[in-house]
């Protein structure tokens, strides 16, 4: 061990550090960044195109997407308008 820490000084200690810099990010990415399809996909994490939202393109189907929206917005707030209702009403009878 003593004779090549008397070999690394002065240059040589700079040259070895510098490969050091070098070959280490580049044998990093050689071991972990070959073959990575297998390593680490998961089966079933991204959702299929049947499974995925489809945009709508044509006039009528916006329209259709916009009614299907807003319809879903009206039964969110009467939920909500509910559930205060009932909040307020246990409320007052305290």
């Amino acid at each position: 061990m003593s004779s090549i820490l008397q070999r690394l000084r002065g240059g040589n200690l700079e040259v070895f550090k510098f490969g050091m810099y070098v070959l280490f990010p580049i044998g990093w990415m050689y071991y972990f960044g070959t073959n990575l399809d297998d390593r680490f996909s998961v089966p079933g994490f991204w959702p299929t195109t049947e499974q995925s939202h489809k945009i709508p393109l044509e006039k009528e189907e916006i329209d259709k997407e916009l009614a299907r929206m807003r319809m879903a917005d009206v039964a969110r707030r009467e939920k909500r308008q509910r559930e205060a209702g009932a909040q307020s009403q246990s409320q007052n009878t305290e």
